[in-house]
């Protein structure tokens, strides 16, 4: 009997593996007996959007005048707000309830450290004497045509305070505002690197032209000047309110046509800062060429003109409030902004003008 051939293992045939037994699918209505009940995210949407209130006035409505408090999560309108918001802020915002309000810290009522903060002259005592303005004869202007009668009306520097001391505490009033915003002081334009430089202030690129200042009133401006530097400030005291925040309430009389002082701070282009949420940016230059026209942004720098109130121009009871106008001259062919009082200010009254009234387009119907 003939036995088979032996193979080798290599030769052998492998048996194939018997298939795993099928898994038995759950049907959907297992799955869904024992699935945990879920609200749709449309809902939660919903419902948050319509609990989103105003936590003064508790109404949701004008939702793009809604801010929400990165602490707390709570809504407030901008107009609702003490001190009011004028727009949305780009960054992180805090609520008056969230930021604690910390009491104002003073600045120090010492004679050395307001002379470095305002950069005063120490070793001058000069006192700086004002220029009269010269009188015309009454018979040379009975000799006039009716049409020439009218003669302009001059700006006048402004009388600071004789007592030493207080004068003191109405600079030590500006620093304290001034450090409270993280601000240093300067009294004129500011021209910094990577923003507008001072070749572009043209008064020639005002659309429609600007008003000249004249060579007295020049001189009026550069006496001022000349007074700051030597420690004559105008006379003016900034307050605290817990409405309005920083407010300047005159410190004696101001006659009619005085000049208060000019509007200073870092100067850039427009197109620059139309995001930014600087709530006390001033039109410089108004360009027929938009991109030609500059902005006064006193967010890092500025002066005293930085706190003076706006009026609501919406309103009869906001405009009678306006004691200042600002006014845009061209001096030396740079464009300058001027605060002037354009009527008799009495002690204690609060300053007030029309903030960049001349465009009508910036939203003061929320003002105080």
């Amino acid at each position: 009997m003939r036995r088979p051939a032996r193979t080798s293992p290599e030769n052998r045939r492998k048996r194939t593996a018997a298939p795993p037994p099928a898994k038995r699918l759950r049907s959907m209505a297992d799955v869904m007996s024992e699935a945990k009940r879920v609200d749709p995210v449309e809902d939660d949407v919903e419902s948050e959007s319509e609990e989103l209130k105003c936590e003064q006035c508790e109404l949701g409505d004008n939702e793009s005048d809604l801010v929400l408090c990165d602490g707390c999560d709570k809504g407030f309108h901008l107009f609702c707000l003490r001190p009011i918001l004028f727009r949305v802020p780009t960054g992180r915002w805090f609520c008056p309830s969230c930021t604690a309000s910390r009491p104002l810290k003073r600045f120090p009522l010492t004679q050395t450290k307001i002379l470095d903060f305002f950069r005063i002259q120490k070793s001058s005592n000069l006192k700086v004497e004002k220029k009269s303005v010269p009188q015309e004869d009454g018979k040379r202007k009975k000799r006039r045509r009716l049409g020439m009668q009218k003669k302009r009306r001059r700006i006048l520097p402004y009388t600071a305070t004789e007592d030493p001391s207080r004068r003191l505490e109405q600079m030590a009033s500006v620093a304290t505002a001034l450090t409270s915003q993280r601000m240093e002081f300067v009294n004129e334009l500011v021209y910094v690197p990577g923003m507008a430089p001072r070749y572009k202030n043209r008064a020639a690129l005002e659309k429609g032209g600007m008003q000249v200042l004249s060579k007295e009133d020049k001189e009026t401006l550069e006496l001022c000047q000349e007074m700051y530097k030597s420690g004559e400030c105008p006379p003016l005291m900034v307050v605290f309110d817990s409405c309005e925040g920083f407010t300047v309430h005159a410190d004696g009389f101001i006659k009619d046509l005085t000049l208060i002082t000019e509007y200073t701070g870092d100067v850039d282009y427009l197109t620059n800062r139309e995001e930014d949420d600087c709530d006390s940016m001033m039109t410089l230059l108004l360009g027929a060429d938009p991109k030609n026209s500059l902005v006064i942004c006193p967010d890092k720098r500025g002066n005293i003109a930085r706190f003076i109130s706006g009026i609501n121009n919406h309103t009869p009871e906001g405009k009678k409030k306006q004691n200042l106008k600002c006014v845009r001259y061209n001096v030396d062919g740079e464009c300058h902004a001027l605060l002037i009082a354009c009527r008799d200010i009495y002690p204690g009254e609060r300053l007030y003008y029309d903030y960049n009234g001349y465009e009508h387009a910036y939203p003061t119907e929320h003002f105080v």
